[in-house]
């Protein structure tokens, strides 16, 4: 036990790899914040798309939903990655265009975070939805109001309200699924604790370092969300 402590180099791995993974943390941020806003966006489309559209949009909505729903984030990322512009390129073909379609790392991640999670928060934002009274649409319609103007300014503003908790915990998720973007070559966190690990074999000290990574971007937010959800249920009992 002794001989393999004395073997642990934490204070080295620590002045070659903590700057790294602090870059790192950069871009981990960057996709967590642009893929959450693209799975806001979406999730709501979708829900609303299910609830107030026509039977075609509907059963159209459905099968996408089971199809993201039904395969692992993982094969999707590789798929965006990879196949996607080879798609594009044939389609382009198609019409006599020759291309060379490219999707960065970066975009690849940020995409398929966007669209697996927009997909499972479809749900949550659908149920806020439903769970507003149906007499707040029929007070807002006998005010003028049409069907957009009473989902923006009376019905979402409550259901997102409501579903905040839920979204919150969907974010502290997707932080941690960021670190399926080394598999498309995004320069994470995972990737680059990797590329040191297996250059410096440093393995115990450097995967150590990049749980607590995970740890100090996690957890604090957990907390955070947790905070809201007590204001929010709190503010509930005192009406």
């Amino acid at each position: 036990m002794d001989n393999l402590l004395s073997n642990l180099h934490f204070v080295t791995v620590w002045e070659y790899l903590i700057p790294s993974l602090i870059d790192g943390i950069g871009v981990v941020i960057e996709a967590t914040v642009l893929g959450f806003f693209l799975a806001i966006v979406l999730g709501m489309l979708i829900a609303i798309g299910r609830l107030f559209s026509c039977k075609i949009i509907k059963v159209f909505l459905y099968v996408f939903l089971e199809i993201i729903r039904g395969t692992p984030l993982l094969v999707q990322l590789v798929y965006i990655y990879y196949v996607v512009p080879l798609i594009l390129d044939l389609i382009a073909a198609v019409f006599g265009y020759k291309t060379d379609i490219q999707i960065t790392p970066l975009t690849a991640g940020i995409a398929g975070l966007g669209i697996n999670y927009g997909c499972y928060m479809s749900e949550v934002i659908r149920a806020g939805i439903i769970s507003i009274n149906r007499g707040q649409f029929e007070a807002a319609y006998s005010q003028g109001m049409n069907r957009i103007q009473v989902l923006r300014f009376v019905i979402l503003p409550q259901a997102f309200r409501n579903i905040i908790p839920s979204l919150g915990n969907y974010l502290v998720m997707m932080i941690k699924d960021t670190s399926l973007l080394a598999y498309v070559a995004v320069n994470e966190l995972l990737l680059r604790t990797q590329t040191y690990a297996s250059q410096t074999f440093y393995t115990i000290e450097a995967y150590t370092y990049l749980a607590l990574a995970y740890l100090i971007l996690s957890v604090p937010l957990s907390h955070c969300i947790k905070f809201i959800e007590y204001k929010l249920s709190m503010s509930n009992i005192n009406k």
